[in-house]
């Protein structure tokens, strides 16, 4: 029976492996284009006055903050993502918590694809533009981990219960 156990985990994390591995490439694809396609160009208007293709290299967070601070982002998403992974662990395998499973995939997934754009380039590479809004230029990583905050008070607000997120969090297992 350990055997099968230790199997089937083995199984589960490569599922997991692979879905995060997936949507890190679909950001780094996208972000390829925006450089090849975008850069040094003017903006692409996709709806007149409503959305864009923009290219921009964010040297801060979201939002443009804290530019410059290239070590921190590296440290805390390293930090981050090691949580997250520890999280992801402790999460039963049952039905009820695929919610939680995708949202910490979502989370992964996009400090992931923005950890590569500032270790490899010292930035990253944003492109998505609501013009109508002034909304800040973002790129698909940021869009995962949006989605999978806003999913997560969603779930934690409406859908588990404070017994279904201590058998996350309580040191006992089970």
């Amino acid at each position: 029976m350990e055997a099968f156990m230790k199997k089937m985990s083995t199984k589960y994390l490569i599922r997991v492996s692979i879905s995060v591995i997936l949507l890190i490439l679909l950001d780094q694809l996208t972000k390829i284009w925006a450089v090849v396609r975008l850069k040094d160009q003017p903006a692409i208007s996709l709806i007149r006055g409503v959305f864009e293709l923009q290219y921009l290299e964010n040297r801060g967070s979201a939002f443009g903050m804290m530019q410059g601070a290239r070590v921190f982002f590296i440290i805390s998403t390293i930090v981050l993502f090691l949580l997250v992974c520890v999280i992801y662990i402790r999460i039963p395998k049952e039905k009820m918590y695929l919610p939680l499973r995708v949202i910490a995939v979502l989370f992964l997934a996009g400090a992931a694809g923005n950890f590569i754009d500032r270790v490899r380039q010292g930035f990253v590479v944003d492109f998505f533009y609501f013009s109508l809004i002034n909304f800040p230029i973002f790129n698909v990583a940021d869009i995962y981990v949006t989605t999978a905050t806003i999913a997560l008070i969603v779930f934690i607000l409406f859908y588990y219960k404070e017994a279904d997120l201590e058998r996350i969090f309580s040191k006992k297992k089970g």
